[in-house]
């Protein structure tokens, strides 16, 4: 067995395999260690990758070469585009899984991935000599070297399990915590955290009554997430369905608050915001009388059904005695109950945007140790751990995408730079350009950059340069092709817009939201031949011409905005500079200054405290 390894990474979560992935497919010798081999790529809580904002943050792991996005299209069993009634920049691609499926092609991926090895075992111990990570210590008894440690945790860093006022060691049903290195990085000057996060029971299905649900199906003509041409859109789909809690359920549910440990105090970790429990929801919302609950199926061929929106960690019978009061599940038969888990974090700040550690040279954190909630958010962080990991070993710069650039870098930049103390969600709102970052144009955005550091192939370049050679050619000809009244207006009156009088360019009628691209090919003598040599890049091309044109004056101005950003991104700042001798500086910038230790200006701007004054200071301070 080989026994020294350029990266390790802990853990074989969502992180852990895009992270092994993009070093393995970059060249370095992966060793992948995980406490089971069985529950590689397992998802832990809802059968569903994407949605808003974490959509765009799959396409863009996709674009840079990641594994995600095709081993969602490759469990699919249901997809929707949600935000379809807004514009462009909203829209988010949304897949329902199935849950064995997805985690038997991440195994399978793997194993066909050259450079990554696998050892089942549990990490108790960093080796860590003179301020740099050597490898790590297991509970076998093995001694395990590499130049690169890429620590991908979870919820199993002294996991603890709520089931109302049982408390179970465990970072996820039927699997033990892991101890000793949250312990022995505190111990060199690391800050660590609790956090914690839930799942609702699962049920089954055959003991619902689903004539009281309200189906959801999905799109009728389904998309997908990779733009690789080895995965195709689900071609049949299961749906998915809805119904509510009423204030019955409600007073169940209250009857178990003195035994819930988020009530009594037994939990010390802040949970998401955004994804609360059901207990959480009727006493923070005690005005609304219902809550809504989605029921997704967990796959193809089982009858075990998640109940997203019911997350609890109440006693079991309480959560039955509720669960039979919701329309459709009066004879419902629970599979196990919801719990709660508790786990430790190390506040993001102490990272680089490498996303290593300030403090240990050559160990990255990626994932939930990171503050962060969601599989898409993991995954992005342990992918570019990964590629990271790969060029610091080969004395290259870091891999770091801005804010303008990619949902991943306004993640990264969030987390390193203001931190967090619940977990963090990404949503489309936290993207200040978020009309450049569209769920759409990640491959052109991204797949370029990717390819010079050696992840994304040169099929997958090839590809994004004929998507833009094609794009360009389509709009040159609807900027050169000009229609005459007669000719244009019986196809655009009928569409709900005004008649034109005299010639005008297609690009021109492009710019009405009335008419689509496909009404402009209707009237054009030029985009005929153009979209016969598309071939499967017809729609997307199509759809970039039309967001572009539609669009344009909005992009131009965000551009415009990101430039300026730019700027600022590219005034360095010393990350050892003595901010408690900038007395000009506020105090409060000088304390938020000396924690965050920002690489540029344009960071140091965005650190709650840090004013516009401080700002001018730091910027005659450079001689700017």
């Amino acid at each position: 067995m080989e026994e020294v390894y350029d990266v390790i990474v802990v853990g074989a979560g969502h992180a852990g395999n895009e992270a092994a992935a993009a070093a393995g497919n970059m060249g370095s010798r992966v060793l992948l260690i995980t406490m089971n081999m069985g529950v590689i790529g397992q998802m832990s809580c809802n059968p569903a990758m994407g949605g808003v904002a974490k959509g765009q943050i799959v396409r863009e792991i996709d674009a840079l070469g990641g594994y995600s996005g095709i081993i969602t299209d490759r469990s699919t069993v249901q997809f929707r585009m949600l935000n379809r009634s807004k514009g462009p920049a909203m829209w988010s691609p949304r897949a329902q899984n199935d849950r064995a499926l997805f985690a038997a092609e991440w195994r399978r991926m793997l194993e066909h991935t050259t450079n990554v090895h696998f050892w089942q075992d549990t990490v108790n111990e960093l080796i860590i000599e003179r301020g740099a990570v050597r490898g790590v210590r297991t509970g076998l008894g093995k001694t395990i070297l590499a130049r690169a440690v890429i620590l991908t945790s979870g919820t199993f860093m002294n996991g603890l399990m709520h089931i109302g006022e049982r408390q179970l060691g465990g970072g996820r049903a039927g699997e033990k915590a892991s101890k000793g290195i949250t312990e022995q990085l505190v111990a060199i000057g690391f800050e660590a955290g609790r956090m914690k996060t839930g799942t609702p029971p699962r049920v089954d299905g055959r003991s619902i009554d689903y004539a009281h649900l309200e189906e959801q199906p999905g799109d009728p003509d389904p998309g997908k997430f990779s733009y690789s041409p080895s995965t195709q859109p689900v071609s049949k789909q299961l749906s998915c369905w809805m119904t509510y809690t009423s204030p019955e359920v409600h007073d169940i549910l209250r009857t178990g608050f003195d035994r819930s440990p988020m009530f009594n105090g037994r939990i010390r970790g802040l949970g998401p915001r955004y994804c609360p429990s059901i207990e959480d929801k009727i006493d923070r919302f005690a005005d609304k009388d219902r809550h809504q609950i989605f029921v997704e199926p967990e796959g193809w061929d089982t009858v075990e059904t998640y109940i997203n929106g019911f997350s609890t960690s109440l006693p079991e019978e309480v959560q039955v005695a509720a669960l039979r009061r919701i329309p459709g599940f009066a004879n419902a038969r629970m599979f196990r109950p919801g719990y709660a888990v508790e786990y430790d974090y190390f506040p993001p700040t102490q990272l680089y945007h490498s996303l290593e550690t300030k403090l240990v040279h050559g160990l990255y954190f990626a994932g939930q140790i990171n503050g962060t909630t969601g599989y898409e958010e993991a995954a992005c962080q342990g992918l570019m751990a990964g590629m990271n990991a790969h060029l610091m070993l080969n004395d290259q710069s870091p891999f770091i995408l801005r804010r303008d650039e990619a949902y991943i870098g306004v993640l990264i930049d969030d987390l390193i730079t203001k931190g967090t103390e619940e977990p963090y969600r990404m949503f489309t709102s936290r993207a200040e350009f978020r009309i450049l970052l569209r769920q759409d144009n990640a491959d052109l955005r991204l797949t370029e950059r990717s390819h010079t550091i050696g992840l994304a192939s040169e099929e997958r370049l090839e590809r994004v340069q004929r998507k833009q050679a094609l794009t360009a050619a389509l709009v040159d000809a609807l900027r050169t092709e000009s229609i005459a009244p007669e000719a244009a207006n019986t196809v655009i009156v009928p569409r709900g817009t005004s008649a034109i009088k005299q010639k005008v360019k297609l690009y021109d009628l492009l710019l009405r939201p009335q008419l689509s691209f496909v009404d402009l090919a209707e009237l054009s003598q030029s985009i005929g031949p153009i979209l016969a040599t598309t071939d499967d890049l017809k729609g997307e091309v199509m759809e970039q011409v039309e967001i572009n044109g539609k669009y344009e004056g909005y992009l131009e101005k965000e551009r415009e905005m990101a430039e300026k950003l730019t700027r600022l991104e590219e005034v360095p700042l010393d990350i050892e500079m003595e901010y408690a001798r900038l007395t000009s500086l506020s105090i409060e910038a000088r304390q938020k200054l000396e924690k965050v230790r920002p690489s540029t200006l344009g960071q140091a701007s965005r650190i709650s405290g840090v004013s516009p004054a401080d700002l001018s200071v730091l910027m005659i301070y450079l001689g700017r």
